[in-house]
């Protein structure tokens, strides 16, 4: 199962478990803020005895797409006249420019400077 898909799944099936949960604590007539809290530890404990496998589905595509060993995801192609074209400019420009010697930075020279 692809890594969007297992995340997808996992977070449903999570967020399933707390709607149930919470459904019934407010049914008993609990006060609504502590049925939340509640509900999210029930939801926790549930998800970390029953959903093992998921979970680990999950933090191993994870780990495959963030040591190289999965497919990295596309993506989109940048718009024509794009900040990222002109920060690229802008970056390239001044490298140019150091390497020239080229600061950019005019110095005003006095009299003392002369001197030394």
């Amino acid at each position: 199962m692809k890594t969007g898909r297992t995340w997808l799944v996992y977070t449903l099936i999570r967020v399933g478990i707390f709607a149930v949960a919470l459904a019934v604590l407010l049914i008993t007539r609990m006060t609504p803020w502590i049925a939340a809290v509640i509900a999210a530890v029930i939801s926790l404990c549930v998800s970390y005895i029953f959903l093992r496998r998921p979970r680990e589905e999950l933090a191993t595509g994870l780990y495959e797409a963030r040591h190289g060993d999965a497919k990295p995801a596309k993506r989109r192609a940048s718009k024509t006249g794009s900040d990222e074209d002109l920060e690229d400019t802008v970056v390239d420009d001044s490298a140019a420019a150091d390497r020239a010697g080229d600061t950019g930075v005019s110095r005003r020279v006095d009299d003392s400077d002369a001197a030394l």
